[in-house]
């Protein structure tokens, strides 16, 4: 297995990963005052090894300033439900959970963009009604911007428990239902339009959706998006790119990007279906309420794809930086705190 010194790569030269930002918005690379302090980043990569991570990359400007891959812990719930293999890269294929959800956003702005989706539409208007445990009139009121931010109404057994668009309830089959909106206003299969709106135009070759096994057959969402930290990082710089893939093809608009990110009235730490880090108290999924940011040592701009054990995709335009972590769950219960911690004591 590789040493922990061996994959802390040089720190002012670009990647050979394909990875960096298109040519014009290029940043140049870092100076002695601005290059991160290598004894530092090293203690980073020491931590994310000891929870569990099997993936791990950080970027700033597009450049690569760390990456690293471990073998899957001995999990057996997460190498049966999770692992499909491992990808040419040598990272393991794995299905990112819930973080398919900011995916998810990213396809349906560009289904905006196109023309084909209006988020102000009844749900029912793309897939009939019926669709729900709801009654006729509460289903017709449930807009398809309430399954992207988490305002539906419904309980995840679809059935009527608030207003739509009034209080916020983290549910995954609910949310699901935005895949079968995105196939009916597409009229395309979610693997055609998910191939030629992002991951081909954003490089991402390791990325694909499929369906899941029998372990997660409960949890309301029968496919699973299976990539590696480099594509996950690929989709971070399209992010931190404003949209633009590293050739400088438009894949989104900015428009539609900023509507990602703008806070929502139910939880001021949510947008659509992704993260934010700059709300004075966030609505948890398991619907508590926190006062402070999401991650409180994490920049204020910073927004994230988050999915269960702990798969992270961190975005922070302020600090040009997109990190990723794949893996089991940290056994840290403060990862995200002390992740950012260290990578500020690296990176600052």
């Amino acid at each position: 297995m590789t040493s922990l010194g061996e994959i802390l790569r040089p720190l002012a030269v670009l990647s050979a990963l394909a990875l960096a930002a298109p040519a014009a918005q290029a940043q140049p690379g870092p100076t002695a005052a601005t290059a991160p302090r290598a004894d530092a980043l090293q203690e980073v990569l020491e931590y994310v090894r000891s929870q569990n991570t099997t993936g791990f990359l950080v970027m700033r400007d597009g450049q690569v300033l760390a990456e690293a891959n471990w073998p899957a812990p001995a999990v057996p719930a997460f190498r049966l439900g999770f692992v499909h293999g491992t990808a040419a890269s040598g990272a393991l294929l794995e299905d990112v959970a819930s973080q398919q959800k900011s995916f998810v956003a990213v396809l349906a702005a560009i289904a905006v963009d196109k023309g084909l989706l209006d988020l102000e539409q009844p749900v029912s208007r793309y897939i009939g009604p019926g669709w729900s445990k709801a009654a006729p009139e509460q289903e017709a009121a449930i807009r398809v911007i309430d399954l992207l931010t988490m305002t539906s109404g419904l309980d995840t057994s679809f059935g009527y428990a608030a207003p739509p668009g009034r209080v916020f309830l983290y549910n995954t089959p609910v949310f699901a239902v935005t895949k079968q909106v995105l196939e009916a206003a597409a009229r395309r299969p979610l693997d055609e339009i998910t191939r030629e709106w992002l991951t081909e135009p954003a490089g991402m070759t390791e990325t694909a959706w499929r369906k899941r096994p029998a372990a997660l057959g409960d949890v309301g969402n029968p496919t699973g998006l299976v990539t590696t930290p480099r594509d996950v990082a690929r989709f971070g710089q399209v992010i931190l790119d404003r949209g633009r893939a590293a050739d400088g093809r438009r894949i989104v608009s900015e428009a539609q990007l900023d509507a990602l990110f703008t806070p929502t009235p139910a939880n001021p730490a949510y947008g659509r279906l992704w993260w934010l880090n700059s709300s004075p108290y966030t609505v948890r999924a398991d619907g508590r309420r926190a006062e402070g940011r999401l991650i409180p040592s994490a920049p204020a701009d910073l927004v994230v794809a988050l999915g269960a054990l702990d798969r992270k995709l961190y975005v922070s335009p302020s600090r040009r930086l997109v990190v990723v972590r794949l893996g089991a769950s940290a056994p840290d219960k403060a990862f995200d705190e002390t992740l950012w911690r260290k990578l500020s004591a690296a990176l600052d």
